[in-house]
């Protein structure tokens, strides 16, 4: 790596001498790096990604998309994945990935400098920053179980990184970790690294929502950078900021002590899957007094001390991140003596599995108490729309619910592979030979639903969604970002950052979404001149429900080939009751009185 000293501005989170909280600030200490001090800029050639799954994957097509000059290979030991890496049918779905992947990978019109590879320590070898895209799932078994990061992928890649290493490399957490992972980091590389070979390491957490990763990278609110304050921590932090300010507005670049990063993750994980299960709480007094949560989350998220984001009720939040993170948090409470702490965020996961088996019960006791030979089509397996990921999706819990009450079970989504439903389905059951021939999964929606006494919605896809109200006039269409160096991050409003549409509302807009571009302010200001009337929160729900007509499920037809009395569960609010009550269905929302019986 070439050394020069470069004057380097970045944001830097700082206490002030006066301030009595921390604020980010661009008016950086001694220590910081700050317009005033030179720091020694480390030149990043070869970047190295050790994983190559929805981190390391896509985090790294972006870089190479955007750093032509830097060569970026991502490793795994997995051969397979690999392989398909390197093809067209990529191992993930994520909406603009194989636009910004092909022209790096593939050198269309440019130079070819993204490497998928399954020569793991040739790779570290080459490198000069190495990023840790590994798993750290919950363990399993011995201390911890149930609770902790299982951190043995990230123990095994800084062992194959100190044994590899022959010249210094800079080390990037970027899978999310329990804050001191990187002490623990540290003590490997010191007791196995090669004389004379000096590691640096960092804390870059990922905040990628997935069905929205591509902006998330090309146009992030914000990256965090934690590093020791030493001259050679600063000198790593300031080398792996360049790299993002190929793209990244310099002022969202933020860099912080190497435990703060650490634990940022956590907390804003914590804090999002916390917000969802106060929803979801809100959701079931909502149904036992006759509210409604959209009305009720519209309502609320006009409130600025409190936001639009994340109001969307559901039958619970699912993916890799927020269960997994915020047991980890528990667990470290709990190691800390903290057992109010650890008890607080753990009901947030409580209510998590309070809100499945709420909606289950209520599958149950809407059609007549009994599942037996009933046939129940599942629509959506993903734990949310936009991706084929599968983990800690409501969907699993649901279509095992149905089969211990001897349900026959059909599946349809439109992303997610069949082979990775039926690996789903048996993990960890010693009975899925039995029950597997009361499970089928489908090609298409019609044929889930053929014959079926009901239907559950699981995910929230467009195209299950019979909503095609105009949308609000005055919006503007949200420019791409890929290509660009810099982007305007466009607005959501789910649970995890949904992708938004041309016309610059989200497809999956919440009742709470129109606040963030109308505040309580604006809209009393224009009634009050008359150049727009005061209308009722359902005239507003109208307003910001967008859908497309193209591509969505024809419900008529479903009406025709489903068996008497129809049901609708619709675990995501994505259906318009009224509309499919006129068609004769039965439907059952999340937090809203049902039009069933039971």
């Amino acid at each position: 790596m070439d050394g020069q000293s470069v004057d380097m501005p970045l944001r830097d989170f700082t206490p002030s001498a006066t301030s009595q909280t921390q604020t980010p600030s661009s008016n950086l200490d001694s220590i910081s790096l700050d317009s005033q001090t030179p720091v020694v800029r480390r030149k990043i050639r070869k970047i190295c990604s050790l994983g190559a799954g929805y981190v390391g994957g896509p985090t790294c097509a972006v870089i190479a998309n955007k750093c032509p000059d830097i060569q970026v290979t991502v490793a795994d030991l997995n051969s397979q994945r690999i392989a398909s890496w390197n093809t067209d049918h990529l191992p993930i779905y994520e909406p603009g990935l194989i636009e910004v992947l092909k022209p790096a990978r593939d050198g269309i019109d440019r130079n070819a400098n993204l490497i998928f590879s399954d020569k793991v320590r040739e790779s570290i070898a080459a490198a000069d920053l190495i990023f840790l895209c590994v798993p750290t799932p919950t363990k399993s078994t011995g201390t911890g179980a149930g609770r902790a990061a299982d951190l043995v992928f990230v123990e095994k890649a800084a062992r194959m990184i100190a044994e590899v290493a022959e010249d210094d490399k800079i080390v990037v957490e970027k899978s999310t970790v329990p804050c001191k992972t990187a002490d623990r980091i540290r003590g490997t590389f010191s007791a196995m690294g090669k004389p004379g070979v000096h590691f640096d390491i960092l804390s870059n957490p990922e905040f990628l929502a997935e069905g929205t990763a591509i902006n998330d990278l090309l146009a992030p609110d914000r990256i965090l950078i934690g590093s020791l304050k030493t001259e050679q921590g600063l000198q790593a932090c300031a080398a792996l900021a360049d790299v993002y300010a190929r793209w990244v507005p310099r002022e969202r670049v933020i860099t912080m002590n190497l435990w703060s990063a650490e634990m940022a993750k956590l907390a804003a994980n914590a804090l999002l899957a916390q917000r969802i299960s106060s929803i979801n709480a809100l959701s079931a007094v909502c149904e036992a007094t006759g509210a409604d949560i959209d009305e009720v989350a519209f309502a609320v998220g006009l409130d600025r001390r409190i936001g639009s984001k994340m109001l969307k009720s559901s039958i619970g939040f699912g993916g890799s991140c927020f269960k997994k993170d915020v047991l980890n948090l528990v667990y470290i409470a709990e190691t800390m003596h903290l057992p109010e702490v650890a008890s607080y965020w753990n009901s947030v996961v409580e209510i998590n599995e309070y809100q499945k088996d709420r909606f289950i019960k209520r599958i149950v006791a809407c059609l007549f108490q009994t599942l037996t030979n009933k046939k129940v089509a599942i629509l959506g397996y993903a734990y949310k729309k936009d991706t084929g990921d599968t983990r800690e999706s409501a969907a699993i819990s649901i279509v095992h619910h149905l089969i211990v009450e001897n349900a026959e079970v059909t599946i349809y989504d439109p992303k997610v592979e069949e082979s990775a439903i039926w690996e789903s389905l048996s993990y960890g059951n010693d009975k899925f030979d039995k029950i597997k021939k009361r499970i089928s999964v489908c090609k298409t929606a019609y044929e889930a639903c053929e014959d079926a006494d009901a239907v559950v919605i699981a995910t929230e896809w467009d195209e299950f969604s019979n909503k095609t109200v105009k949308p609000p006039t005055g919006t503007q269409s949200i420019p791409s970002t890929i290509g660009h160096s810099t982007a305007k991050r466009p607005s959501s409003s789910s649970q995890d950052s949904e992708p938004t549409s041309t016309n610059g509302i989200s497809s999956k807009s919440s009742l709470a979404d129109l606040s963030s571009r109308t505040s309580v302010a604006d809209e009393d200001e224009t009634a009050v001149k008359g150049t727009a009337p005061l209308v009722s929160i359902r005239e507003h729900v109208a307003t910001i429900e967008q859908t497309q007509s193209n591509g969505r499920l024809d419900w008529s037809h479903v009406a025709r080939v489903m068996r008497k009395p129809m049901y609708v569960f619709d675990g995501r609010n994505v259906v318009d009751a009224a509309k499919l009550g006129r068609l004769g269905f039965r439907v059952e929302g999340i937090g809203k009185a049902g039009t069933g019986t039971s």
